[in-house]
């Protein structure tokens, strides 16, 4: 297939710089994905959709506060630190900004003296490995001189940083929100457990690939990257189970269907396992584990909408963005919501 096929027009304004408030209360299209039939609901309206027997999978991934500026100790000039992989203890993989000025050898300090770093190798993809000073925990002092690594597309400062997390956030690594989850509230999870629907979380974290744009022609030349993932013993179980029982697995966002995929894919079966994973999904893919998505609406020509696509079809999916358009759903990270259903 081709890039262009997965273009839509989306007005600029209908790009949310804000998340919902309170979560529950953005708006969700549900999307039937074997006839393409569409309703129109709140997002806390989506507990009318399971059946006792059900299974909710959630990734509870933790976005860090990445986005850090620091001052070279040698010339004073300010460079911005992306953490991307953690390699060690104290080691990172990060982007810096602008590059120049963060050479091997070169040493700075953020905050009030909290953080320190040396730059020890340039990467030929001009990444660097950063080896970090500290007292304490590195988590802690991140997240208090760090800021969130919001999407290029919102462009209002955030002023809650706990905004950008699910209500279920637990394993620090991220370098972006699994977004669909944003939605969901502690009120509205514990409704969902208690109509009989069993709830278990992956953690994969998802890295900036996630907003790299497909540029070969050919959706089938693009480099997919790589994100870590690890799906527990019990979540596992709890899959096979539901299978076993007649239920439906419903995924929590791209990044759960990732995981969840891939397991399947790679391993024959739902296993526990953990591992990378650069599993590229577009129209034409078989799933082998997932019934049913809830996910946001995602960018023209992304690998997200390419995956959406193979789940509910390629012509669903467009009429049902198209249809979001013209209803003046909101978009992205901080946009509306879609469940695609199989009843």
């Amino acid at each position: 297939m081709k890039r262009n096929e997965f273009f839509y027009n989306l007005p600029q304004e209908l790009i949310a710089q804000h998340p919902a408030d309170p979560r529950d209360s953005s708006r969700l299209l549900v999307l039937d994905r074997e006839t393409g039939e569409m309703q129109h609901k709140t997002f806390r309206d989506i507990t009318e959709f399971f059946r006792p027997g059900d299974c909710l999978i959630l990734n509870n991934t933790k976005v860090l506060p990445a986005r850090m500026y620091g001052v070279r100790d040698d010339t004073g000039a300010v460079v911005e630190f992306l953490l991307l992989n953690q390699k060690s203890y104290d080691t990172w993989e990060v982007i810096t900004g602008p590059g120049k000025k963060a050479r091997e050898g070169h040493k700075f300090t953020f905050g009030n003296g909290e953080l320190t770093a040396e730059v020890i190798e340039v990467l030929p993809d001009g990444n660097r490995i950063a080896k970090f000073g500290f007292e304490g925990n590195f988590f802690d002092v991140i997240d208090r001189i760090g800021e969130m690594p919001l999407p290029h597309y919102i462009t209002e400062k955030l002023e809650d940083k706990e905004r950008y997390q699910t209500v279920y956030a637990k394993e620090n690594g991220s370098a972006a929100a699994p977004t669909a989850g944003l939605h969901f509230t502690p009120e509205l999870l514990k409704k969902i457990e208690d109509s009989g629907v069993g709830i278990g979380y992956v953690t994969l974290h998802v890295g900036l690939g996630t907003f790299r744009p497909v540029k070969a022609e050919n959706i089938e030349d693009h480099h997919m990257h790589s994100e870590h993932y690890y799906l527990p013993a019990e979540t596992a179980d709890l899959i096979n189970r539901t299978k076993a029982n007649g239920g439906r697995v419903f995924a929590v966002g791209t990044t759960c269907t990732r995981t969840l995929e891939s397991v399947a894919t790679y391993k024959g079966k739902i296993v526990g396992d953990e591992g990378w994973t650069s599993i590229f999904i577009y129209p034409g893919y078989e799933f082998k584990c997932i019934d049913c998505l809830i996910t946001n609406f995602h960018l023209p020509e992304s690998t997200l909408i390419m995956l959406v696509s193979a789940f509910s079809g390629y012509e669903n999916t467009m009429n049902a963005y198209k249809t979001a358009v013209d209803m003046r759903y909101r978009f992205f990270s901080f946009g509306d919501a879609m469940l695609i259903l199989k009843k």
